[in-house]
């Protein structure tokens, strides 16, 4: 039986560079720039070793870059509306292809896309790419869009600030100015280029993808994006059918019928278009990037549609406010939304040392009626490395954390590319500081290129270090989709054992899982300079629940180095003496 989800993430740019240059703002020519065609079995293999089921290949659809493509008909992209040499992957300038970046012949970049697709489905693996709904890229232009769509914005009333079937906003009679530069930043680090002069021609000026509605937006504003418009005012005002709350409890297809023969603004059947498009194209999934800056009932019709093409279709999305994760989940018919602001800041705080244990049993109660849909992570493209010295600045630090996010719910889990190896994310690459693997320019990612070990996969230039790392995220990661307790119930022993006096504290967190066939008891040590012994006590109603009937049980650890260790069984109590080292985390199986 598979469990739940495991999530590899892959910055497609990076992922199979074997270059090792990395000269800030560097070329392609210079730093080198991974394809498409890089990912190969050997990559695959190795990708499905750590339990993935879903591999998000972010960095997809065609998005501004600098590199000249005129000769397949693209046009030129200015660097004074572009962030680094590369490019944003959230700037995407045609929906209908894929990033000419990424291809050996651009010519046949959807087809190399198209071939990727097959290698991973061919490895059991499914895929999903990035959907950028709340914004787009200034020189936004399709080349390859189907007959009957129409670009952003072909048909926009230019000559007003907002129109129901407007793409766009528009700050009426004003042209776009160039942000004024940040200390002393220069487009492309100050080399010269024929577009690089401080302008970009946009009249009337669009809102920007943040929201600013200036004509010239500031440095810190996604300024190299516009404002998509769904349907919602200047003044907040919803043009469009709202949905009765009561839709909160009915199901997609009573979503899509909701929907049938009702007028929608043009976004809303654009980005449709574009959905269907892809799932066309066997993508099985979309990873929605800052889904909460669009209004839920567009999702409520965009998801039902795809789930009525793909009702397996996998939906992710990017929501930082828990006051609305419940209207994304029931009204907008998510499947999961990242969590970030509550799990992965805790345990971000407890391995700073900024947050006892106690906040872990705090989260997950407060997630309990929808735990199976917050996708667990501790590493993205958007976060620090752990291994960086802003976060943790050792990659080890972080196991006791992963144990628990991958562990304690039924939500899948996500893994970035790189982090099972340690990836410091060191590199100063030119847009943007150092700690996060950039996003914006061409570089390799130096822990990766040792596993990737110049294009085999095998791990054959890590360290030892490296290599048991990976092992314990292989490890982790498996028992996580293969064992079927994972998927079952949950229960914390942490507020029995906190206050129990011995060497349970605040830097150790226990729970257990279970279903019908399995019973797993799991306890981390989050101190990396000190071990922890105790013995670790089970809940009264836990004994009963679990029929503990006898009076001593074996349980055996699935996780790092093979032990068996007892569980004693007395009335309506049972413990079990525990010993951790350092940063040691126990997934203990119970003998039936």
């Amino acid at each position: 039986m598979q469990g739940k989800p495991v999530v590899y993430q892959i910055f497609t740019r990076l992922y199979g560079n074997k270059n090792t240059t990395n000269k800030p703002w560097g070329t392609i020519e210079e730093n080198g720039v991974g394809k498409f065609n890089d990912i190969d079995e050997a990559a695959l293999k190795s990708i499905k070793d750590l339990g993935t089921t879903h591999v998000w290949y972010t960095g997809v659809p065609h998005h501004a870059v600098i590199r000249d493509y005129t000769a397949y008909g693209i046009t030129n992209d200015d660097p004074d509306v572009v962030k680094g040499r590369a490019g944003s992957p959230y700037a995407v300038k045609d929906y209908y292809n894929v990033n000419p970046d990424l291809a050996v012949d651009p010519a046949k970049r959807l087809q190399e896309f198209e071939a990727l697709i097959a290698r991973t489905h061919a490895q059991g693996m499914k895929v999903i790419i990035d959907i950028v709904p709340n914004h787009v890229a200034r020189s936004y232009i399709s080349l390859s869009k189907p007959a009957g769509v129409d670009d952003f914005g072909a048909r926009d009333n230019t000559h007003v600030e907002y129109a129901r079937d407007n793409n766009f906003y528009y700050v009426v009679n004003q042209s776009f100015k160039v942000p004024e530069p940040h200390h002393h930043y220069r487009p492309l680090g100050g080399e010269q280029h024929f577009l690089s002069d401080g302008q970009f021609y946009e009249v009337p000026a669009k809102w920007t993808g943040n929201g600013s509605r200036l004509a010239q937006p500031k440095f810190d504003d996604w300024y190299e994006t516009v404002k998509i418009n769904y349907g919602v005012s200047a003044d907040g005002h919803k043009d469009f059918p709202l949905l009765p709350a009561e839709y909160a409890h009915k199901d997609v297809r009573e979503h899509r019928e909701f929907w049938r023969g009702k007028s929608v603004p043009d976004s809303w059947i654009k980005f449709r278009q574009i959905a269907e498009y892809w799932l066309d194209k066997g993508v099985d999934g979309f990873r929605f990037d800052m889904a909460e800056m669009v209004p839920v009932e567009f999702w409520s019709y965009l998801n039902s549609a795809i789930k009525q093409k793909n009702p397996a279709a996998f939906l992710l999305a990017e929501v930082y406010n828990p006051a609305e994760y419940r209207n994304y989940l029931r009204l907008g018919k998510m499947d999961y939304l990242y969590d970030k602001v509550e799990m992965y800041d805790s345990l971000k705080a407890i391995i700073q040392n900024r947050a006892p244990t106690d906040v872990i049993a705090q989260v997950q109660s407060g997630m309990a009626d929808i735990e199976s849909h917050m996708l667990h992570f501790l590493e993205n493209h958007d976060e620090q490395r752990i291994a960086s010295p802003e976060f943790a600045g050792d990659a080890q630090k972080a196991k006791p954390a992963m144990v628990v996010s991958a562990l304690i719910s039924r939500s899948p889990t996500m893994l970035y590319f790189g982090q099972e190896v340690g990836e410091a994310g060191a590199l100063a690459s030119g847009f943007g500081s150092p700690s996060r693997t950039t996003i914006f320019d061409y570089a390799g990612v130096p822990a990766h290129q040792r596993f990737m070990n110049g294009g085999k996969f095998d791990g054959g230039q890590l360290t030892a270090a490296e290599k048991s790392l990976r092992e314990f995220y292989r490890q982790l990661l498996n028992l996580s989709v293969n064992e079927s307790g994972f998927g079952g119930e949950y229960r914390e022993l942490h507020n029995l054992n906190r206050y129990a006096g011995g060497g349970y504290d605040g830097k150790v967190f226990a729970f257990v899982r279970w279903d019908s066939q399995q019973r797993w008891l799991v306890v981390s040590n989050f101190s990396a300079t000190e071990a922890r012994e105790f013995n670790l006590q089970l809940t009264p109603d836990l004994v009963e629940q679990w029929q503990l009937t006898k009076p001593e049980y074996e349980l055996y650890s699935r996780l790092g180095e093979s032990k068996t260790l007892a569980l004693h069984v007395r009335d309506k109590s049972a413990c079990v003496a525990i010993k951790l080292a350092p940063l040691e985390s126990l997934a203990l199986q119970l003998k039936n």
